[in-house]
């Protein structure tokens, strides 16, 4: 006979065909419960990756990696500033900028954005708006010129266009005291040069360029209220952030964790809560596989009993009916994993053909920026969710092996 005996046995069970048409109908499914759970899982969670990521590229794409800024005060050594940031680990682009709150109106129309200075040689090495250029170009926003690049969103509320005028009005101070309140509003013309799109809301319906001296002499400073930064590693920014702000003392630093957090504090609670409620699909084929194993106890109590007389221990006997409930949680881990990743990744396949079959658009570009379903995998969440399904299945087995181990051999066999 082959050894260990309680294994042999649990394999056997789990194997036999002559039990009964309803245990066997429960054990299937249980174990494609198991399985679906998990590729649910798996999917899922790929495709919640694979928008975080995407949401944070362009949240990112006009924003950089960490901000150094004095406290809305201008910088006015900021090129020293650059030169002392030169060689900071994993920096690959500094570029000054000054924004300021602000309305743009061009009539009927008025919009309120952010009006931020830049400068057009420094920014494509901290943001990728130059690939964002939709009309018109970077290089249009001279010293002087008195240009603006919008938003296509801005754009679109202000019904303007290349060459079109606007105007921009801040909030400023009335030395004579003469305005109401003592303040008295900033107005300048503006001529649209460009419109970029980001992708993203927060950037296209309210972000406007211009040129870091216009910005300088409209809000009549000295230089730039920040600095933007980006480094080689999004993921690490945080850290090499506040290594390189101490190479410019003097300066705070905020970085994109910061900035940004609502978004990704809303994915992860997101993420946290999808996963628990797919959860509750193998939690299902759980209680399946405590029914199964339920049923082939009372089932076998003659040949537990036989068992017992044969020497066989409780504990061996335990091990029999765990062992034929991991075999079936655990196959249905292993389909379900292997049909989750076939699933997530190649969800740029699946979706384009259900599009087509169905004739429908799950991301109609009419309505989301994002018109794809993105997907990216993570190793270490296939492990956890493997881990957990085969956890639920462990402990599904308890209780049925415990009472198949209670099971008496005289009582059991006394009518038989």
């Amino acid at each position: 006979m082959f050894q260990p005996l309680p294994l042999f046995v649990g394999l056997r069970y789990s194997l036999a065909r002559e039990h009964s048409f309803f245990v066997s109908f429960i054990t299937w499914v249980s174990l494609a419960g198991v399985a679906v759970g998990v590729a649910a899982l798996i999917t899922v969670l790929s495709v919640m990756n694979g928008f975080e990521t995407e949401l944070r590229t362009r949240l990112l794409s006009l924003s950089a990696h960490a901000t150094l800024a004095a406290g809305g005060a201008a910088i006015p050594d900021w090129r020293q500033r650059l030169e002392s940031l030169h060689g900071a680990p994993g920096l690959t682009g500094a570029a000054p900028f000054l924004d300021t709150d602000v309305m743009l109106s061009r009539a009927p129309s008025m919009s309120g954005a952010v009006l931020r200075g830049i400068d057009p040689d420094l920014e494509p090495s901290v943001s990728s708006i130059t690939q964002a250029m939709r009309e018109g170009s970077l290089a249009a926003l001279k010293p002087g010129s008195n240009r603006i690049v919008l938003g296509r969103m801005l754009a679109y509320q202000l019904q303007v266009g290349i060459g079109d005028q606007v105007t921009v009005m801040a909030p400023g101070s009335d030395a004579a005291g003469e305005g109401a309140g003592g303040f008295v509003p900033r107005l300048r013309q503006f001529e649209v040069a460009g419109i970029f799109e980001a992708g993203l809301q927060d950037h296209d319906s309210v972000l406007a360029l211009v040129n870091l001296a216009d910005a300088e002499a409209f809000r009549e400073l000295d230089g730039p209220n920040g600095i933007h930064l980006k480094f080689d590693d999004v993921l690490e920014a945080p850290r090499l952030a506040h290594a390189a702000v101490l190479r410019t003392p003097g300066l705070a630093v905020r970085d994109w964790t910061e900035e940004n957090a609502a978004y990704f504090r809303a994915i992860r609670i997101e993420k946290t809560m999808m996963g628990l409620i797919l959860l509750l699909i193998v939690a299902v084929a759980v209680f399946n596989i405590v029914a199964t194993l339920v049923m082939v106890v009372a089932d076998k109590r003659t040949d537990i009993a036989i068992l017992r007389t044969l020497g066989l221990t409780p504990r061996g006997v335990q091990a029999v009916f765990v062992t034929q409930g991991v075999i079936i949680g655990w196959l249905g881990t292993a389909i379900g994993v292997a049909l989750g990743l076939a699933l997530a990744l190649n969800v740029d396949v699946i979706v384009p053909f259900l599009e087509g079959t169905l004739g429908i658009h799950i991301m109609d570009p009419d309505v989301y920026y994002i018109t794809g379903i993105p997907s990216e995998t993570h190793p270490l969440d296939v492990v956890r969710i493997a881990a957990a399904a085969l956890s639920l299945t462990l402990l599904a087995t308890l209780y049925p092996a415990r009472q198949a181990a209670k099971t008496q051999p005289a009582e059991a066999l006394r009518y038989d």
